[in-house]
């Protein structure tokens, strides 16, 4: 049966059919995610070699609740979406990564709608598993972005608090000199687990005030001298990926209002003396940003065809080799 689709913008998300989680170590070895009345906390998880992402298109329908949209990889237009469980997975690296366990249409299709992404060759240890609420955190989805508040370095040195600027205004890149700001994004988020920003505290990469952005944030950081971690000077790191719990920590509790830049090519901006990254507009990144952001983003960049700064990212296990987060965040810091 399907539900009648109300008119309005519909969300895109990234989902994995359920069996392509398939548990590699634990008391269910071999069996996929399901309901967290089947599941065992404590099982690990791992997405399947060949595993790829799939487009569902989420509206709203008459009863209130989420429905299959047009243009959908998955299921047909009004058939319900229906969420079935919440899991609470810890990754590797320490990262804790939520889930909904969705299915779709009078068939019962399971898919796992990850609130963050999920990597290829990771292990993820079940926490929780309790049944879902009956809402989709849409909102709650990965984004780039900068905390209001945060100073960004226009070209004659000044700092500008980033909810004063505007399109159109000019602000320095690290390689490019004066740029134009495309477009600016914002949305208000909750400041929970996997989505509490992450805080640099004064000092720390050089900065004169305290540094507050979304954890997947990638800054940028100058290595010098021999060896180098990945090989490369010039490094991307994911703010989540430096938490210490002393001089960089996840600051949880209330809202956050996160805004994010974007330029004509993917550059690395100053916010509060430190480097690091612009929104870069690609399918990858946009498929995953809040509704807000994500369907403005779509209509003033259709092509999406941004490509990432040359500099080499690096994970959570790279960090180590550092010799210590207090590498300056430029060859001029």
């Amino acid at each position: 049966m399907s539900d009648q689709l109300r008119p309005g913008p519909a969300h895109w998300a990234v989902v994995h059919p359920a069996r392509h989680l398939p548990v590699v170590s634990g008391a269910n070895l071999g069996d996929p995610i399901a309901g967290e009345g089947l599941c065992e906390p404590g099982d690990v998880y791992r997405l399947v070699p060949d595993a790829a992402g799939m487009r569902l298109r989420l509206g709203l329908c008459d009863g209130g609740g989420r429905a299959v949209a047009e243009g959908s990889e998955i299921g047909a237009p009004g058939e319900a979406i229906r969420p079935q469980s919440h899991f609470t997975f810890m990754s590797a690296d320490g990262e804790q990564v939520e889930a909904i366990l969705l299915s779709v249409g009078e068939t019962g299709a399971e898919y796992l709608l990850p609130l963050s992404p999920l990597s290829p060759r990771t292990d993820y240890t079940l926490l929780a598993a309790r049944p879902a609420d009956g809402s989709l955190p849409l909102t709650d989805l990965i984004c780039v972005s900068f905390a209001a508040g945060t100073r960004i370095t226009l070209p004659d040195g000044r700092q500008e608090r980033i909810e004063a600027l505007a399109v159109g205004d000019r602000v320095l890149t690290r390689d490019h000199g004066p740029q134009e700001i495309r477009w600016i994004g914002r949305a208000t988020l909750r400041a929970k687990g996997a989505f509490a920003p992450v805080v640099v505290r004064p000092g720390v990469l050089g900065n004169g005030s305290k540094l507050i952005v979304s954890p997947h944030h990638r800054l940028f950081l100058y290595q010098r001298g021999t060896p180098r971690v990945g090989g490369m000077a010039e490094i991307l790191v994911q703010a989540k990926h430096l938490v210490d719990d002393a001089t960089i920590l996840r600051r949880e509790g209330g809202f956050v209002d996160y805004f994010s830049l974007v330029f004509d090519r993917h550059e690395i901006v100053f916010a509060e003396g430190i480097a690091a990254e612009s929104l870069m507009v690609n399918p990858a990144t946009v498929e995953h940003l809040p509704p807000e952001l994500s369907e403005e983003l779509r209509r003033r960049f259709p092509r999406l065809s941004q490509t990432q700064h040359f500099g080499t990212e690096i994970g959570r296990d790279a960090v180590a080799g550092l010799g210590g987060i207090g590498i300056p965040p430029t060859e001029e810091g």
